[in-house]
């Protein structure tokens, strides 16, 4: 069922762009207008939709539907707090007690040899 819907989904996808790039828009005839006619006809009238508008109102409308059911399955297939079989948050990475082998014991950096050290009688 979820292989159905994601390939309905794609499919009004491609659809929506494909019509959205078909329309013309409100603006496409606004340089022919000045000059000639009135003022108020540069954007065209505000009619009913056409075909074109209407498939991509029920095409953008299949697709929330499609995201949603998505989404509502991705919620279903997740179990809590678990991805993948491994826990969300590791919880000995919230510990705040170090074992005494892992502290690192290297040199600051201000005693590493690519770093100068400038003696308290050179400072100007």
């Amino acid at each position: 069922m979820e292989t159905i819907i994601i390939v309905v989904h794609v499919f009004v996808a491609v659809a929506i762009v494909g019509l959205v790039l078909l329309q013309q828009g409100k603006g496409a005839d606004a340089g022919a207008a000045f000059g000639a006619g009135a003022s108020n006809t540069v954007f065209g009238s505000s009619g009913s939709g056409n075909f074109l508008t209407r498939t991509t109102t029920v095409a953008a409308t299949v697709f929330f539907a499609t995201s949603l059911v998505l989404a509502i399955f991705a919620k279903q297939n997740t179990s809590g707090g678990m991805v993948d079989g491994l826990p969300l948050v590791d919880s000995q990475l919230l510990s705040t007690d170090v074992p005494a082998d892992a502290r690192q014991t290297a040199e600051p950096a201000a005693n590493s040899g690519d770093v100068p050290v400038v003696s308290p009688g050179e400072q100007q």
